[in-house]
């Protein structure tokens, strides 16, 4: 059984590998298992966007502050033009950048461009334009690497094998295990690679929009000091904050050692 779950994994993996984006000064891209179809997943996003708006209107909780909206929107903007380095087609993107009053520290972009930042995420950690940048182009990168497709894609291939399983015998201790085992080995390990994904793209689309990229050391070092601990890394979606910060400041630097020997040369 196990070999023909192998057999079936390698199969729907070649079937649906692909690329999303380009690869920029960092290097840094790899093939997506895409499964899902992206229409869906966009017709999904468009119909949660449209509830979140809506009800931050009817609480007159949107775009409140007029001051916090157009420097978010500024940022923002920057940012969305340089997009097309990493993918062309998103200079047709339906593009929009909302500001939800609310104690709330997160920010998000739906497939397909919508942004909303929470501003308790702007006052609880006094981000400058810097980190706010650093911020919004993660979460942008979220939406340029279409990872809520990949990440339905890749629960599919799950689900699906735990079901073989079932249908080809196995008890329900066997297939509760199996799927704690998927989630350590699989879902929790490829959660993480998102996330650093997100955070060495976003990070040179900051820089690419003329942000300070040591700016993305600063946001997690406040965000580490606003308590909570943290699960063990292995147990997370996200990657430790000691693990990001050093990830973060390593591209940093490496993304300005590129801008010296580029003006070296000129």
């Amino acid at each position: 059984m196990k070999k023909l779950l192998t057999v079936l994994f390698f199969i729907a993996t070649l079937s649906g590998c692909t690329y999303t984006t380009m690869s920029g000064f960092t290097n840094y891209n790899r093939s997506q298992l895409m499964l899902t179809p992206a229409a869906q997943i966009n017709a999904q996003a468009d119909q949660a966007y449209s509830q979140v708006i809506k009800q931050a209107k009817a609480k007159k909780l949107l775009n409140t502050n007029k001051k916090t909206t157009a420097r978010v929107k500024r940022i923002a903007n920057r940012l969305i033009a340089t997009t097309p380095v990493f993918r062309p087609d998103a200079k047709q993107w339906n593009w929009e950048v909302n500001i939800i009053t609310s104690d709330t520290v997160n920010a998000w972009c739906m497939p397909g461009g919508k942004i909303v930042v929470y501003s308790g995420i702007i006052n609880k950690l006094k981000l400058t334009d810097d980190e706010i940048a650093i911020v919004v182009g993660h979460e942008i990168v979220h939406a340029l690497r279409e990872h809520s497709r990949e990440q339905q894609s890749r629960e599919m291939i799950k689900g699906g094998l735990i079901a073989i399983a079932a249908i080809m015998g196995a008890d329900r201790g066997t297939l509760a295990l199996g799927n704690t085992i998927a989630n350590l080995g699989f879902s929790l390990p490829f959660n993480r690679q998102q996330e650093t994904e997100a955070d060495t793209i976003g990070l040179e689309l900051a820089y690419r929009a003329g942000f300070n990229p040591d700016a993305a050391v600063s946001v997690w070092q406040k965000m580490s000091k606003m308590g909570g601990k943290q699960p063990p890394e292995f147990l997370s979606t996200h990657p430790s904050h000691a693990h990001r910060i050093a990830n973060l400041q390593q591209l940093a630097n490496q993304l300005k050692l590129m801008k010296r020997k580029s003006s070296q040369k000129i």
